[in-house]
């Protein structure tokens, strides 16, 4: 599939029916700040070759509404998201339409897997960004929104609601001031 990291462009229906499985590199540093944990890549993320591609995603506006960065940022300049202390990974790495097309072993198995990657790089705190895919993958069922009590590794966990616009518990200002409780307990 053809990738174009530079410049912003918007998939076909046919490159996206062929991102089902497809992965999205981990935007990963020794000692971040905060490493932001997502569900899985979607369809139109896995097809960017970027993390929370799909226009509509609140995670941008809601990552500079909470003060995490000076400016709206794109999916295409996530790398910008590293000199500033933050990082992204999922719990799932395969691509599919909707996060409940995950099994409950496979967000078990992705949570093996990421503990692996905090132990290796160190990140402060590590800040899920769905309650629902934490309580599944860690075994924490009465896990709620804000700081958990538990570490995983050895870096704090945060729980946030999902950014995806599917999610329409939360509204944009919702997670504005979640995401500026979080960045104000990691500054």
């Amino acid at each position: 599939m053809n990738k174009i990291a530079e410049k912003p462009w918007r998939p076909t229906a046919e490159q996206l029916a062929a991102a089902h499985g497809g992965l999205v590199p981990d935007l990963i540093a020794p000692e971040l700040r905060v490493l932001f944990c997502g569900i899985n890549p979607g369809l139109y993320s896995a097809a960017i070759g970027h993390h929370f591609g799909r226009p509509g995603n609140r995670f941008w506006p809601a990552l500079n509404a909470g003060g995490f960065t000076p400016r709206l940022l794109t999916p295409f300049e996530e790398r910008e998201l590293l000199p500033l202390g933050y990082g992204v990974t999922n719990i799932a790495p395969r691509g599919t339409a909707r996060a409940d097309e995950l099994s409950d072993d496979e967000l078990r198995q992705g949570a093996n897997l990421l503990e692996r990657k905090v132990r290796r790089y160190r990140p402060r705190m590590v800040a899920f960004l769905g309650v629902s895919s934490y309580r599944t993958g860690f075994h924490r069922p009465l896990a709620k929104i804000g700081l958990q009590p538990e570490k995983l590794a050895d870096a704090g966990i945060w729980v946030l609601p999902s950014p995806s616009g599917l999610n329409a518990h939360y509204q944009p200002s919702d997670l504005a001031r979640l995401f500026q409780e979080l960045r104000d307990a990691t500054a």
